[in-house]
């Protein structure tokens, strides 16, 4: 059984990974309905015959033509090297401004669990629950 480790919200894994992530249609269909432009204006979305937009120009029509899904870009569709959500607090920790609708890729992460064992070693959680 894998250990539960409480998150201290130093952001490492963010700054690490929270972005050039590839992103599944499950997260959008929430952005979609929610009229999240705030959200979907940094997702690159490409369909199968080549054409790409970004998700504020998606409808729930596209969905079933998407190939290919990516967090985080700008909103002209070019590639970021951080989250556009990401915010460290004056209290040093950091906070997901989309904490409520983050996607599955930011939901299911745990470096405890990730086998990435030079990050895992760096991670404060990691070391603080080691046994």
């Amino acid at each position: 059984m894998t250990p539960v480790q409480d998150c201290l919200q130093c952001g490492k894994c963010c700054e690490k990974w929270g972005w050039g992530q590839k992103g599944v249609i499950e997260d959008l269909i929430p952005w979609i309905l929610a009229n999240r432009q705030d959200i979907l204006e940094h997702v690159l979305i490409r369909f199968a015959d080549g054409k790409r937009c970004t998700g504020r120009d998606l409808s729930k029509e596209d969905l079933f033509h998407i190939v290919r899904i990516d967090y985080w870009t700008d909103p002209n569709g070019r590639t970021l090297s951080y989250c556009p959500f990401f915010r460290r607090a004056e209290d040093g920790k950091v906070y997901c401004k989309i904490h409520d609708t983050k996607p599955k890729v930011c939901i299911g992460f745990t470096p405890w669990n990730e086998g990435i064992r030079d990050y895992a070693l760096n991670c404060p959680a990691c070391r603080n629950n080691t046994p």
